[in-house]
């Protein structure tokens, strides 16, 4: 069962749809459920919600899955310039890509912490402890999963970070993953396709990266991340849509 709703989203002083996965059981029982909450919401479950017309194709896979979860997917910012802004933790120049980027995913982030789970657990049955929370995302929103589990540890477990968008920070990023204290039973699911990157040299570089990135969380202690190199993976809905039966399992093991 899929929800639509609109939620205050404080800090760009507007509404944002919010789109709910609930389990077809829901309204017949009085379990409760782990919740994943995931970025670009209108691309997770119907292509013609989807912004390119292909959606993940997720309400498919987690009807047909073994496992019961909430799904609550943040609408992004269609205007402009601004789904790299709300969607970015840091500042970054991306040279002709997009130029200049002042991001403000730190308080995305801690409007969703703060605001947005709490709204969910006390109007949906939800189990709330941090070890049934969990995140994700591709592109943007992969980077913000990555740098959710991380920040906002105590309150996500597992992160699903798809195709993500951390080459333009990815100083910032294992620096904070050098700084701050994460539990070890935290998952991060990495991966990328083997056709994304800009050129020869974009690939060896979003490779490189995710190694990198992977290796500073073995390091850290937290339980084997789960590195994927996609074959022949490009950087859309149809190929995320393939990693669901992928990254749902390790995650939520």
């Amino acid at each position: 069962m899929i929800i639509v709703e609109s939620v205050y989203f404080h800090p760009a002083r507007h509404q944002r749809p919010i789109h709910i996965y609930l389990p077809d059981d829901y309204e017949y029982s009085n379990d409760r459920y782990p919740v994943m909450y995931m970025f670009d919401g209108h691309n997770l479950f119907y292509d013609s919600y989807a912004t390119y017309g292909k959606s993940w194709g997720l309400k498919e896979y987690l009807d047909q899955w073994s496992k019961k979860i909430i799904i609550i997917g943040l609408e992004c910012n269609h205007k402009g310039n601004n789904r790299l802004k709300e969607f970015s933790p840091y500042y970054w120049n991306t040279g002709d890509f997009a130029g200049e980027v002042y991001g403000t995913g730190d308080k995305t982030m801690n409007w969703m912490v703060k605001h947005l789970k709490p709204y969910i657990d006390e109007k949906y049955r939800t189990w709330s402890h941090r070890e049934a929370t969990g995140i994700g995302g591709s592109s943007m929103g992969g980077l913000m999963s990555l740098y959710a589990a991380l920040q906002h540890n105590k309150v996500f477990s597992k992160a699903a970070c798809l195709s993500s968008a951390i080459t333009f920070c990815s100083k910032e990023l294992r620096e904070l993953i050098k700084e701050q204290p994460l539990h070890p039973d935290t998952r991060i699911y990495l991966s990328w396709g083997a056709n994304e990157g800009w050129g020869a040299k974009g690939k060896v570089i979003y490779n490189s990266v995710h190694q990198a990135i992977n290796r500073d969380l073995l390091k850290k202690g937290l339980y084997p991340p789960m590195l994927y190199k996609q074959p022949n993976g490009n950087h859309c809905e149809a190929d995320w849509e393939k990693q669901n039966s992928i990254y749902m399992p390790y995650l939520w093991l």
